[in-house]
């Protein structure tokens, strides 16, 4: 009992460290926006803003705002400050971060409280890439990366159980991965009104992560048995899906955890969604590369595992029917004959 006691509890705190230290860190360092305009305003705009929020923002100098809006749209930034026609304008983008969005809010907030001292205009602000009226917030992305993580751990688990073969694993985790993907993205679209863009590349999006966290699963289970399996469950779980910036964004997350979420398949797959939902899969490559790898990498171990399991049983077959070398005749020992006549009288007398 005290060994259960002691157990639990650890796994409490990993339980409650895992899920809610990436929330309660996270905070806006480093993220890339732009600011357009002369150099000489968007030097005095980037030095107001290292002072107002220091290290919270990666700028990079553009010149008009065409190309401003550009890096927003291609989701290389996710705002930008634009000062190139005198009065100060803020680009936002919700659908890619509503967090840094607000952010970017404050920040023209500031401007406008800053023009109202010379008298100038307020900071028009502009949202390029808006979340859809249905769920202006984005709580269905949010909310939507745990369920398709563990969608890809419950069908790996009901694969590894119901199904022999790791090929015959590894083709039911494609096949579920096609159809749950339908089914998540229709459910998130036209019932929730939580996505836009083509349902096609929105299902494909789903689809890919699916498969991606099912078949890494499968593979690590079929090379390594139990502990392999253990091994996937806790990667996926409690490792990408708290660091996935589903909820924020990568660059919110406390110190490397938010790049480490882009190299996992939570992570990869939710910033993958919102390309296809909101961008029209632009800034997507990145994370099909990371997922394609992924799921490269669990097929190639189910490979490798039902290798193994076919060597192992063909060695176990042929140990099977290996006939027994034949017992070779006893040799009569001297007396065996008189001992042999001697019983016999005895027993007929």
């Amino acid at each position: 009992m005290a060994r259960a006691v002691v157990l639990l509890t650890a796994i409490t705190g990993v339980l409650l460290t895992a899920f809610a230290w990436p929330s309660v860190r996270s905070s806006v360092h480093d993220v890339p926006i732009a600011v357009a305009g002369p150099a000489a305003a968007v030097k005095q705009v980037s030095t107001a803003l290292a002072q107002r929020l220091p290290d919270a923002f990666e700028i990079t100098e553009v010149a008009d705002t065409a190309a401003a809006e550009r890096l927003v749209r291609d989701r290389e930034v996710y705002g930008a400050i634009d000062v190139s026609s005198g009065a100060p304008q803020v680009v936002i983008a919700s659908a890619a971060s509503g967090a840094i969005a607000q952010t970017l809010q404050s920040v023209a907030a500031g401007l406008s409280q800053a023009q109202a001292q010379t008298g100038g205009a307020k900071a028009a602000i502009r949202d390029l890439a808006a979340l859809p009226a249905d769920d202006p917030r984005g709580a269905g992305l949010a909310a939507g990366a745990l369920p398709l993580v563990m969608v890809g751990l419950l069908a790996a688990l009901l694969l590894t159980r119901l199904v022999r073969g790791a090929t015959r694993r590894a083709t039911g985790a494609l096949a579920f991965a096609v159809t749950g993907g339908l089914a998540a993205a229709a459910i998130l679209q036209f019932w929730l009104g939580s996505l836009g863009g083509s349902y096609w590349a929105n299902s494909g999006a789903v689809a890919l992560t699916i498969a991606a966290t099912c078949l890494s699963i499968l593979g690590l289970e079929a090379l390594l048995g139990f502990v392999g399996f253990g091994l996937g469950a806790v990667t996926m779980m409690l490792i990408g899906n708290p660091l996935s910036g589903a909820a924020t964004a990568p660059e919110m997350l406390p110190g490397w955890s938010g790049m480490l979420g882009r190299l996992l398949p939570p992570g990869s797959g939710g910033q993958l969604l919102r390309s296809t939902a909101f961008f029209d899969g632009r800034g997507a490559a990145q994370s099909v590369i990371v997922l394609v790898a992924w799921l490269t990498l669990g097929v190639v171990l189910c490979l490798v595992g039902g290798m193994r399991a076919r060597r192992a049983a063909a060695v176990t077959a042929g140990s099977a029917r290996t006939p027994a070398p034949p017992a070779s005749p006893a040799r009569p020992q001297p007396g065996d004959g008189d001992r042999s006549a001697s019983e016999t009288s005895l027993t007929l007398r």
